[in-house]
């Protein structure tokens, strides 16, 4: 049943002609990339984030997101390395077990695929602001759920050190390069689709 929880959000106050779509969590993740002591640049992911996006397709000024990701799912591939992001010196994830990000404003860009997305990150207890730059990758019905949907890739910038995971700056870099993609499906038709999956 967890997997009906984010279609199943109450779709109150939206702006006039936005359309609301549920975030699929096996289509919405970061990616995370820094520079190591000057001979490396790591990654880590992100996966599974869920959220809620009102999208106007007419009107993008008039759109907004949220996204959670769990921290538990971050995998780099090392599991030393895994284990040592979870703890204590970054991200603490036994009591902060999710990162958050929910858009204050988002600005049309000349291609109207393009759209500026400033909003609030939170990572333990610091909420910071951070601009994503963000690309609209296609809008219409998905061939396989014949669900509304539509999908987004976005990049940003930030310093770790803002939200209290700056441990080993500077000999690793405090800044943190994202690279995000999610796909969204329309949230009552997502909320019956879950629920014919689940029949089978």
């Amino acid at each position: 049943m967890n997997r009906l929880i984010p279609a199943l959000l109450l779709l109150a106050a939206l702006p006039a002609g936005a359309t609301t779509y549920t975030l699929e969590p096996n289509y919405t993740q970061v990616v995370l990339s820094w520079n190591h002591l000057g001979f490396s640049r790591p990654t880590a992911q992100i996966a599974q984030g869920t959220g809620t996006l009102d999208y106007d397709e007419k009107s993008p000024a008039m759109s907004r997101v949220t996204v959670t990701l769990p921290v538990a799912s971050l995998l780099t591939g090392v599991p030393d390395l895994d284990e040592h992001l979870k703890s204590g010196d970054f991200f603490q994830a036994d009591k902060y077990p999710s990162v958050t990000f929910t858009s204050a404003r988002v600005i049309p860009g000349m291609d109207t695929s393009d759209l500026t997305v400033i909003g609030n990150l939170r990572i333990r207890e610091k909420v910071k602001p951070v601009t994503l730059h963000v690309k609209l990758l296609g809008i219409g019905t998905n061939e396989r759920t014949h669900i509304a949907s539509i999908g987004f890739s976005a990049t940003a910038t930030l310093k770790r050190s803002d939200f209290g995971l700056g441990a080993f700056v500077p000999q690793v870099a405090d800044e943190i390069v994202l690279t995000i993609t999610t796909q969204g499906a329309e949230a009552r038709a997502y909320a019956d689709y879950l629920r014919q999956q689940e029949k089978k």
